[in-house]
């Protein structure tokens, strides 16, 4: 698979599809994906390899006897679910996703290498305000780091 990278900008319809970019879906081995509940508001979308590669680690390094351990599994793993790709290639969003992020009309969809998010673009605009200090200062964390 190639690197999953981009965004995309698409619009939600009133049964909570998104067309998803054909860029990113031709990469895509299956025809499904994997969306669950992410941080800062958003979902993460996972091909079923990564997901199971990623939840697999997730659950190795949680206990079920640690309260922060119990509060990451139940917001990232368990709200978790596998949604096929129908045939003009949308995705339906479950309910309870689309409410968790505030999916409205207008999203984005980012392309992150081994997974994707999907937002509400005025939430995603409002994050990249909010965040634009702290990401400067992220980048300067990186100095060191050359290409």
């Amino acid at each position: 698979m190639e690197l999953l990278t981009g965004e995309y900008r698409n619009t939600l319809d009133e049964k909570g599809r998104i067309l998803f970019p054909s860029r990113l879906r031709s990469e895509l081995k299956e025809n499904v994906l994997m969306v669950t509940q992410a941080l800062d508001g958003c979902l993460w979308l996972f091909t079923p390899e990564e997901w199971k590669s990623f939840s697999s680690k997730l659950m190795e390094a949680a206990s079920p006897f640690n309260s922060n351990s119990r509060s990451v599994l139940r917001r990232l793993i368990a709200p978790a679910q596998e949604v096929e790709f129908d045939k003009a290639g949308r995705l339906s969003i479950p309910q309870s996703l689309r409410d968790y992020a505030g999916l409205s009309k207008e999203c984005i969809i980012l392309g992150i290498n081994k997974y994707m998010e999907l937002w509400d673009a005025a939430k995603y605009k409002t994050y990249l305000e909010q965040t634009e200090s702290s990401f400067r200062e992220a980048t300067e964390e990186l100095s060191g780091l050359c290409f």
